[in-house]
């Protein structure tokens, strides 16, 4: 909680009105939010509302658990019931990258659920290391400089905030564990319905990491710093540079 409050500070992602959708898979990482998104109602000097919203990509999931869980600790909860799946009977090729493509469509249902709930604000669960992994998959595979924003405008006008994003993952994992919060895995990855390929690239970073940080114990310390510490000139960018070009 010293870290969520300190990043909200530092971000202002939570904020006095505030009506937040907070995008509720089941895993470990957002089971995590939305506790502390309500422990964080209790101690803000402030006042702001949030609702737990679960996307069903319509393969038969059982949330009841899930349900049961939220209701019990007195949290808002909503199950929007799409037809993920079998369009992507239609749509996902063999070989191709159906992450990519649930993540997309839970995303824009999230958005839509969010504006008919009325909601200014949409947080997702991302953590430190899901930075990191993004940040060297799209310096390896992509040739680009990227990462997780703490807190963006999506084009709708929603305002998309993590506040989970200066937290490392093995942080979320000990909570669940620690409290016998039962979580939801791979079991439900819609990936395991289809006959495609694996993908590796972000558990071959993940790796990369862990090696990593068995050399450099301080690796995610710096990082988290670096990502706040770019010098842009020190790049190839010729932006900068125009006036000089001309």
């Amino acid at each position: 909680m010293s870290r969520l409050g300190k990043t909200n500070a530092e971000f202002k992602l939570i904020e006095e009105g505030d009506k937040i959708l907070v995008g509720l898979s089941g895993g470990k990482d957002s089971l995590t939010m939305i506790h502390a998104m309500r422990e964080q109602q209790r101690r803000a000097p402030f006042a702001f509302e949030f609702i737990a919203v679960t996307i069903s990509y319509g393969m038969g999931e059982d949330f009841s658990a899930l349900e049961k869980h939220c209701e019990e600790s007195g949290i808002k909860h909503v199950v929007k019931t799409t037809q993920t799946y079998e369009l992507a009977k239609e749509k996902i090729r063999k070989n191709s990258s159906y992450c990519s493509f649930f993540s997309r469509m839970r995303r824009g249902y999230l958005y839509s659920v969010a504006l008919e709930l009325g909601c200014n604000k949409v947080a997702l669960g991302h953590h430190m290391d899901d930075a990191a992994e993004s940040f060297f998959m799209n310096f390896i595979y992509n040739g680009q400089m990227r990462s997780l924003a703490p807190k963006y405008r999506a084009e709708n006008g929603l305002v998309v905030i993590r506040p989970l994003i200066q937290m490392r993952e093995r942080q979320l994992r000990a909570f669940v564990v620690d409290n016998n919060i039962e979580a939801i895995g791979d079991e439900a990855c819609p990936a395991m319905r289809f006959d495609v390929k694996m993908p590796h690239a972000r558990e071959d970073t993940k790796q990369m990491l862990a090696k990593m940080e068995e050399d450099f114990p301080q690796l995610f310390t710096s990082l988290n710093a670096a990502f706040k510490n770019i010098s842009v000139d020190s790049f190839f960018m010729q932006e900068p540079y125009k006036e000089e070009i001309k």
